[in-house]
């Protein structure tokens, strides 16, 4: 994997390189950053440069002053065979540490390695490094369980990284979501952080990096990951996607600079357009007061399983929420499809101040309702009721 598969993040893959350049990279590095923002992707590509004879590391006091840095340059002769590992993330020094499951095969006593699943790990990393913790726990085939990196992976882990380098450089590790570490994993991972093998190089992708023992967070150097860039994103869509320019902008604005929430954006689009004529159903019937019409919309609401009908809630308060920015005629600050736009011509101008956040707040108790169980038929109706009259206040 190299470098043009990362979208955007020109800015951190240049503090990536400066730190290689002027001889100042640290044995552990930890990239933190929104979900989607490509953190995984960037520490993949950095990995594979280091690999593949492209960096220097700080000596952390292993080295003596003024002897140069090692560095790892492989002669021709292995180059090819090199980066055909790298291409396939096969290279015996890259070593991926993730979170596991137990599967029911397992012995009671038996902690989890990365090892464990490592076929289903290449399948979907070499799908591309963009992907969810739900993606994995589909993959590992444990949706309803608590994935952890167990203190077994902490055993594992010092094993790999206390043999020498296969290819007489670098030894990078991965660790993805280090945040689920258990605390006995993390007490021992702590200790091979303060005192690493040499040419040893950890990268740790974070989401959550709060959640990580203070004693680890201050070992290791912090570069936060942004929001992936409009431009990058818009790009990134119409080369990878074949995606027109204006489908291509109106999905870079929905997906907010998060990759993952574009390609939901493009996958549930069918789901959408349902939820879409919902709520234009919805609208038209509390503005007509039809009440009887209000009552078989309620209805085939209810007839939805729980996770759709929350999925539809959430899709309600975004919608509420353009219509209301529409009004103010600022193209930046609207994220609609097109035919959310369309919709959203005539109607706007009944999401006032007035109303807003009124209406907001009735989807937002109806999914807590509907989250904690309550009749979806009574909720749904309730709200509905409700509808014809908050659609009546004006500023």
């Amino acid at each position: 994997m190299n470098w043009s598969e990362v979208i955007g993040q020109k800015e951190a893959q240049a503090r990536l390189m400066q730190l290689v350049e002027e001889q100042r990279l640290p044995h552990a590095l930890m990239l933190c950053g929104p979900s989607g923002s490509g953190k995984l992707a960037l520490a993949v590509a950095f990995a594979c440069h280091l690999l593949g004879g492209g960096g220097k590391v700080e000596g952390e006091g292993r080295i003596p002053e003024g002897q140069e840095l090692f560095s790892f340059n492989p002669p021709p002769s292995t180059l090819h065979q090199n980066n055909l590992m790298l291409d396939n993330l096969e290279h015996p020094d890259l070593h991926f540490t993730y979170p596991t499951i137990k599967l029911p095969s397992m012995n009671s006593d038996y902690k989890p390695v990365s090892d464990d699943f490592a076929r289903e790990w290449h399948e979907l990393i070499m799908r591309g490094p963009y992907f969810t913790m739900n993606d994995w726990m589909q993959a590992m085939g444990g949706e309803n369980q608590q994935a952890v990196i167990t203190v077994g992976e902490s055993d594992a882990l010092v094993h790999k990284l206390s043999l020498k380098s296969s290819q007489g450089g670098y030894k990078v590790s991965i660790i993805w979501l280090p945040e689920r570490m258990n605390t006995e994993c993390a007490n021992k991972l702590l200790k091979i952080i303060e005192e690493p093998p040499q040419q040893t190089v950890f990268i740790m992708v974070s989401e959550e990096p709060d959640r990580l023992l203070e004693t680890i967070r201050s070992r290791v150097q912090r570069i936060d990951i942004k929001r992936i860039d409009d431009e990058s994103m818009h790009t990134a869509l119409m080369e990878r996607r074949g995606l027109t320019d204006d489908m291509a902008r109106r999905i870079s604005r929905i997906a907010n600079g998060s990759w993952l929430k574009a390609m939901e954006a493009l996958e549930s689009g069918s789901e959408n357009e349902q939820f879409l004529d919902m709520f234009k159903t919805l609208m038209r019937l509390a503005y007509q007061r039809k009440v009887n019409e209000l009552k078989r919309w309620s209805d085939s609401m209810a007839g939805m399983g729980r996770e759709k009908q929350k999925r539809f809630l959430l899709y309600f308060v975004r919608m509420v929420r353009e219509n209301f920015v529409y009004n103010f005629q600022r193209e930046e600050l609207c994220y609609m499809t097109q035919g959310e736009e369309d919709f959203a011509k005539n109607f706007a101008r009944f999401i006032n101040e007035a109303n807003v956040i009124p209406i907001t707040e009735l989807a937002n108790r109806a999914l807590r309702d509907i989250g904690q169980n309550a009749n979806a038929k009574i909720v749904f109706f309730d709200m509905a009721l409700q509808m014809i009259m908050l659609l009546l206040q004006k500023p």
